[in-house]
């Protein structure tokens, strides 16, 4: 029968004495400093718990092991030997199998599983072979062993052990080997949350859709290139690549949509980096390269034509697809005076040239169009501080019912006052576009224009004027776009039904899918939505009865050539009647005339908006209009 165990003043084992408890106190302490350092690894983390371990609780060996849920087994990921003061290596470490054993269920409701001897204790007496083949090979006669717990969750253990011999365990080394095992959790809980700051610290830097890195990655790189001394003769290059996913013709519903086509293209344009060049997606239609070195300027313009073959060589399914690449190059000389976003806004603007010219193309930007991107850059500070300056109004111009006269709805429109003048949109929402401030621009809008609407009030025994604001093709590609409107509706407390938003065709026909998805919520919402400039994008005429849309607008373009224009009157008429079968609305923009108010009225439009009823004017003078 084996000998019970007994503790001693020359065994570790006795009960703890005051010392014990400064010295397991001085070992919490260093750990806690130890593992919450920076600069602290997971394995470095589970190296110092198991010194400090080993040391505190006077035991021979400390292993950490991972606890395999799904295939029963204990895998061991650190090892330490107190004696030889040894960490074991990655291809000593050993995996046991728990199938069939009771081990892990002695870990229920206890800070510790204390073995005094491990012949006698329930959870490892009746071990199977990989088990009891581990105690005995190696000698433990006493365990103390800690589950690592992270949300309830048993994600291991770690175990102290005697080979000297049985030894009784006291309430203090318990409790701090329970200790041990939240350390332990704590590294695993730390490198877990590392990990995750990094992946959203990637996602920061880098596209989802393509997986490379994007454009704030590239402007941080392009400063520290910029920053750095470059030898004489050395040249930093940056290529911008403009791709037209649809290659300026309509296409079929089932075509490849544009993330599609832009992930095919950074697949194509992976294969043409090196370690020389550094590849980023800096806008939703564009790519960029940047390039260093005595050879970057000609390697740029090499570059150049390879991207354009490059997307010109790609196959698709449907034959009519062809998208289109122009680049722009741009460079900076050990002399040149210029930051990484001027550098970026040359690149930008050789491309827009090339695409002027042709469907595939690059130039390279000169200094005689440098003077229209400084004034470019100024425009767009200006557009920065507006907002902080009060400089942006939102005016409104009534849609009229021609029959009765009457204003039923009015539209949002954006005017910046500056320097004594009143901008229309126009003028700089290209600007705000591609700069990306028209997202929180966009919100703003949204929560003036509904309340403004919601002072509006009908005339007697009529519904209150309904508002329509004009979203972006930026804002309807944003995910927060209905959340944002919900706020903008809860805040003003303005009814769902009087809000309508105004997106083009163009931008519902970039994806029709994700465009379907995201009406289909605002739908739900409450509010209306509008197709504005219809007739002038792909040609959706097709896809109107899938769109669950409220109304249509129809471009002025159309309504300028009535009522002399034959093609004019036909096109309306079958809108109209299209839209008319399908419960749509028609409303006719850019109405300035009389004759055409007469020819509109002919074929059934009653709704009318333009300089012929009125001009675009503030809150004050609207409300007056009531």
């Amino acid at each position: 029968m084996p000998t019970p165990p007994v503790p001693s003043e020359a065994e570790p084992g006795r009960d703890a004495t005051p010392s014990d408890g400064q010295r397991f106190t001085r070992a919490l302490v260093a750990l806690t400093r130890a593992v919450w350092h920076p600069d602290c690894s997971f394995d470095s983390a589970l190296a110092v718990i198991c010194e400090h371990a080993a040391d505190a609780l006077r035991v021979d060996r400390v292993n950490v092991w991972h606890y395999e849920r799904d295939a029963q087994r204990l895998r061991c990921i650190h090892a330490f030997s107190a004696r030889e003061r040894a960490h074991a290596s990655d291809d000593t470490l050993e995996s046991l199998s728990l199938e069939g054993d009771d081990y892990v269920t002695g870990f229920e409701d206890v800070r510790a599983l204390d073995a005094a001897d491990v012949r006698l204790h329930p959870s490892t007496a009746s071990s199977l072979s990989e088990l009891r083949s581990y105690l005995e090979r190696h000698g433990i006669q006493a365990l103390l062993d800690a589950p690592v717990r992270v949300e309830g969750e048993l994600l291991g253990v770690i175990c102290h052990e005697c080979t000297a011999g049985p030894r009784l365990w006291s309430h203090d080394e318990i409790t701090f080997a329970g200790s041990m095992g939240d350390f332990v959790a704590m590294a695993f809980e730390i490198v877990r949350r590392r990990r995750a700051e990094k992946e959203v610290q990637h996602l920061l830097l880098h596209d989802a859709t393509t997986g490379l890195p994007n454009r704030d990655y590239l402007v941080e790189l392009l400063r520290q290139r910029l920053a750095a001394p470059r030898a004489p003769g050395d040249v930093l290059a940056v290529v911008h690549v403009r791709i037209d996913a649809s290659g300026g013709v309509a296409l079929p519903d089932d075509a490849p949509t544009a993330d599609d086509v832009m992930g095919q293209v950074a697949l194509r344009l992976r294969q043409l980096s090196s370690n020389q060049t550094h590849l980023a997606r800096v806008r939703a239609d564009g790519f960029a390269f940047v390039l260093e070195g005595s050879t970057a300027q000609r390697n740029a313009v090499r570059l150049a034509e390879r991207c354009i073959a490059a997307v010109r060589g790609l196959q698709w399914d449907l034959k009519d697809l062809l998208p289109g690449a122009t680049v722009g190059i741009a460079y900076a000389d050990a002399a040149a005076d210029g930051g990484a976003r001027v550098l970026m806004r040359q690149a930008e603007s050789a491309a827009e040239r090339a695409r002027e010219h042709d469907k595939f193309g690059y130039q390279v930007f000169d200094l005689e169009h440098h003077d229209a991107l400084l004034k470019r850059l100024r425009l767009e500070r200006a557009l920065r501080d507006a907002p902080a300056n009060g400089e942006f109004e939102l005016h409104y111009q009534p849609e009229y019912d021609a029959t009765t006269q009457a204003w039923v709805a009015a539209e949002a429109l954006l005017r910046w006052r500056r320097e004594g003048r009143l901008l229309a949109a126009a003028e700089f929402i290209e600007v705000l576009e591609s700069s990306g401030q028209i997202l929180s621009l966009g919100r703003w809008i949204l929560h003036r224009a509904c309340a403004d609407a919601a002072q509006w009030v009908g005339a007697p025994n009529q519904v209150a004027p309904t508002v329509r604001v004009n979203v972006s093709a930026r804002q309807f590609e944003e995910a927060a776009l209905v959340a944002d409107v919900g706020d903008a509706l809860a805040a003003s407390g303005l009814a769902p039904e009087r809000l309508c938003l105004e997106i083009t065709e163009t931008t519902l026909m970039r994806n029709l899918d994700h465009a379907l998805g995201v009406l289909q919520r605002l739908k739900a919402l409450g509010v209306q939505v509008a197709l504005d400039d219809f007739g002038t994008g792909y040609g959706s005429l097709v896809y109107l009865r899938r769109l669950p849309v409220d109304v249509i607008k129809i471009d002025r373009s159309f309504v300028d050539g009535l009522p002399g224009t034959t093609a004019d009157v036909a096109i309306v008429k079958a809108v109209f009647g299209l839209a008319e079968s399908l419960g749509i609305e028609v409303v006719a923009e850019g109405v300035e005339r009389a004759d055409q108010q007469l020819a509109l009225q002919a074929i059934g439009v009653r709704r009318m908006q333009g300089w012929l009823f009125a001009r675009a004017m503030d809150q004050a003078s609207l409300s007056a209009l009531l």
